[in-house]
């Protein structure tokens, strides 16, 4: 018998890193956008994700439907728990969006439109870290219900995480841009991925370091047996990802930084996935807990069944028909 719950569990982090890493890049290239010289190299920056940004957040929406259809109960829990954030995230891509159309059509302010697209980026890359950090830190849950108040999500640890998921996304849109630019906005790209890189590791690090202290049952799986031989290799593997990433930025190579970023998103993703499964809303909630009902969730999937690989063919066919390089006046 299929343990549907486990499924679609598996399906929703699918979604999400997806959205994380495609949707990422991008939001990165905004963090990023003040650092480019105004003109050629911004105008590049902006062509690199032209063709893919509004499609990249697609995952976001099936992530987060998902999660709203297979399990309400943890999107009642965590939705209160979280309002200023999802909003202030919502606001973000929305503004960044509009921004994004804009700064080509209204040149009068280009410079406005400039910094209203960094800014909501910004806001959206440190409002999705926090909301992480809201959830890995515990929330509150008397009688099925959101028991916080509604600055529970605000605390160091919360604005850590915030801050690895911008350094992130700098990472993942600044070797995005190694790879898809050429000459001094390459370089420039470079030079901006080497210092995302280093933040984005050391980050990462903290944040690890901080979850070992931050519950005893995060600890209990990190470091007790025999729990550490499923655990040991993520860190062992990040490490030598870090390595790679430092490694194809001094060399001068091109995709691979990228590919490598991706890496220490997914070892990540796997990390989370190890410090919180099998709970959806730790510390009590369950993902069999948070489960919708079976036939909900078996007639769901057959819809998933048919959508998920006409996302995953239109996306890969987006990607491969912008391939190229790219410049001021587009893809060539």
């Amino acid at each position: 018998m299929i343990d549907l719950p486990l499924v679609w569990a598996f399906l929703i982090a699918f979604s999400v890193f997806m959205y994380v890493v495609m949707d990422g890049f991008d939001l990165g290239i905004g963090v990023l956008f003040p650092t480019f010289a105004v003109g050629g190299e911004r105008d590049s920056a902006m062509n690199s994700i032209a063709p893919v940004w509004d499609g990249n957040e697609t995952w976001l929406v099936l992530g987060g439907g998902g999660l709203f259809a297979a399990f309400p109960l943890a999107y009642a829990i965590v939705m209160p728990a979280t309002y200023p954030l999802i909003i202030a995230m919502l606001l973000g891509l929305v503004f960044r969006g509009v921004a994004f159309e804009f700064r080509w059509r209204d040149s009068a302010h280009r410079g406005f439109w400039d910094l209203a697209f960094a800014g909501g980026s910004l806001v959206a890359a440190l409002s999705q870290g926090m909301i992480l950090g809201a959830l890995l830190q515990g929330i509150a849950v008397e009688d099925r219900a959101y028991a916080g108040s509604w600055w529970d999500w605000l605390t160091p640890y919360t604005l850590l995480t915030g801050l690895g998921t911008v350094a992130g996304y700098a990472l993942l849109g600044s070797t995005w841009l190694v790879w898809k630019l050429e000459g001094a906005a390459q370089d420039h790209a470079r030079r901006m991925a080497v210092r995302a890189a280093w933040a984005t590791i050391a980050l990462m690090g903290a944040v690890s370091l901080y979850n070992v202290v931050l519950r005893p049952e995060y600890a209990e799986r990190w470091l007790s047996m025999p729990d550490l031989l499923w655990a040991a290799p993520i860190p062992f593997v990040t490490g030598l990802l870090a390595i790679a990433l430092l490694r194809a930025l001094a060399q001068g190579r091109e995709a691979a930084p990228f590919g490598c970023s991706l890496g220490l998103f997914l070892t990540g993703m796997a990390g989370l996935g190890v410090t919180i499964f099998p709970h959806i809303v730790p510390p009590s909630v369950t993902i069999w807990d948070a489960a919708a009902p079976e036939r909900s969730q078996s007639f769901m999937l057959i819809g998933v069944a048919i959508t998920m690989p006409l996302i995953l063919a239109y996306t890969a066919w987006a990607y491969w028909v912008f391939r190229g390089k790219v410049d001021q006046d587009g893809y060539h």
